[in-house]
């Protein structure tokens, strides 16, 4: 890292959203979720998929599923296990089954069209405060705070001198976020985004370039002389290899490649020294609506 050099104090909004914004008019990736005549529909796709999901995995099976389902009417229009099999290993499957019944709540409730109105999209299924907020700011433009990990991670180095920002608090994110947002509503979009930017590809978790960001002199951390963290830490997740995890990606592997029942005693071949782990995994995957019994075995949800 370069040497301490910042003079100015980023918890201005009038320094520090400006900086963001400019650097973030050349400097975003051209993902294609960002362009100007996307759908609204295409922007919630991209934020369901996105969730503890990288971009490089979700661009491909985002295009897609575009391509596949335009419209939240003609994703509703096909049972759940197409967008199940369609949604192959992005991870946390159940996002499919979330999105699936949110376009056909979509169509139900608001005529096949997403809606605007905060409330109106915390209603429906999977959607939670962050997404929420996402849809309305990045689809519709509208002045909302937007916050994910990267952005904390943002705000914890410039503005609070920290290396990290520790576990996240929801109410106390937003506030912080939005003592930065710009007024203006197109600002404001473009700094939500360009937040997210810059702790995705500049100020990163363990390799900050401080030489390529457009507020190093600005920031409270590189002030301080990069102290390291001694906070609070989120709990880490257990590694994937043999655990629970691992084996439902293995038992939905095989419920998406086959298009007929598949019998419990042909899924227990993916763990054949692992009886218990498997049978953790099967009932967990019925539990969360993922795999269905039938009398001649397992099958995705049809319904």
């Amino acid at each position: 890292m370069p040497q301490p050099a910042a003079t100015g104090n980023a918890s201005d909004p009038d320094r520090l959203a400006p900086a963001v914004v400019e650097w973030f008019a050349h400097a975003a990736r051209p993902l294609p979720w960002r362009a100007a005549d996307v759908s609204p529909w295409a922007v919630l796709v991209s934020e369901f998929m996105l969730q503890q999901t990288q971009v490089s995995r979700v661009q491909p099976r985002w295009e897609a599923w575009i391509a596949r389902w335009p419209t939240p009417a003609a994703l509703a229009a096909e049972p759940p296990a197409e967008a199940v099999r369609a949604w192959d290993r992005l991870g946390y499957p159940r996002r499919a089954l979330w999105l699936h019944r949110a376009a056909t709540e979509i169509v139900e409730r608001h005529g096949g069209e997403v809606p605007r109105d905060l409330d109106d999209l915390l209603a429906l299924q999977g959607i939670g405060p962050y997404t929420a907020r996402a849809v309305a700011a990045f689809a519709f433009g509208d002045r909302h705070p937007v916050v994910d990990t990267n952005t904390r991670r943002v705000i914890a180095r410039a503005v609070d001198g920290r290396a990290e920002a520790g576990p996240p608090a929801t109410a106390r994110d937003l506030a912080a976020m939005e003592r930065l947002l710009p007024a203006d509503r197109d600002a404001a979009h473009r700094f939500n985004a360009g937040a997210m930017e810059l702790g995705a590809t500049v100020c990163t978790a363990r390799a900050p370039r401080c030489d390529a960001c457009p507020v190093a002199d600005l920031c409270a951390w590189r002030a301080r002389g990069y102290p390291a963290y001694d906070g609070p830490r989120r709990t880490r997740q257990a590694r994937f290899a043999g655990s629970d995890r691992e084996a439902r990606g293995l038992v939905m592997r095989e419920l998406r490649a086959a298009h007929r029942p598949v019998p419990a005693e042909e899924l227990r071949r993916v763990l054949p020294d692992d009886p218990e782990r498997f049978r953790r995994a099967l009932e967990g995957l019925v539990a969360d609506g993922l795999a269905v019994a039938s009398l001649d075995g397992y099958v995705l949800p049809h319904a």
